[in-house]
């Protein structure tokens, strides 16, 4: 069902050959096909669940930790709740608003919304947080993970070589 991990059996040729004096550590060594647990596996693979208005925010500490998972996004404070934030400089408006329907199609999947806003004429700020918890949930670490797999290369501003 999982696949090949790489690990097999010697063929008799070989152990015949006798590879396994040429190799360090031991013949009897026990293999072990681990699965990833939960904590190794990409945040993006994961789906939001639903939360309770009774559950509480996030704690700051946690979220610290979960920060270095999303890349490119940074803890605000705004109206006194704790919010995700990322910014994103584009070539232009018609660049900017690609990438926000880039990210509509992943938050409407996911079924978690971030703010967005079009600022300047090239440049789309997201803010995620559970408002209806007054902070941070797993959701909005998910959803920010699935908007960082989102490609963007094609909407950035192309870099100038000098030769």
């Amino acid at each position: 069902m999982l696949g090949d991990f790489g690990a097999r059996d010697p063929f008799p040729a070989e152990i015949a050959s006798g590879f396994g004096e040429k190799v360090l550590g031991s013949g009897n060594t026990e293999h072990k096909i681990l699965i990833p647990n939960l904590s190794s596996l990409s945040l993006s693979q994961l789906d939001c669940s639903p939360v309770s208005p009774l559950q509480p925010p996030m704690p700051e500490d946690d979220a610290q930790k979960l920060l270095r998972k999303v890349v490119g996004w940074r803890l605000i404070v705004g109206e006194g709740e704790l919010k995700l934030q990322c910014l994103w400089k584009l070539r232009d408006y018609k660049c900017g608003v690609e990438l926000i329907n880039r990210i509509y199609k992943v938050a409407e999947a996911a079924g978690h919304f971030p703010n967005l806003h079009l600022e300047q004429p090239n440049q789309v700020r997201a803010e995620l947080w559970t408002s209806s918890i007054g902070g941070l949930s797993m959701n909005d670490f998910i959803v920010a993970a699935k908007i960082d797999d989102i490609k963007t290369s094609d909407l950035v501003p192309r870099k100038r070589v000098w030769a």
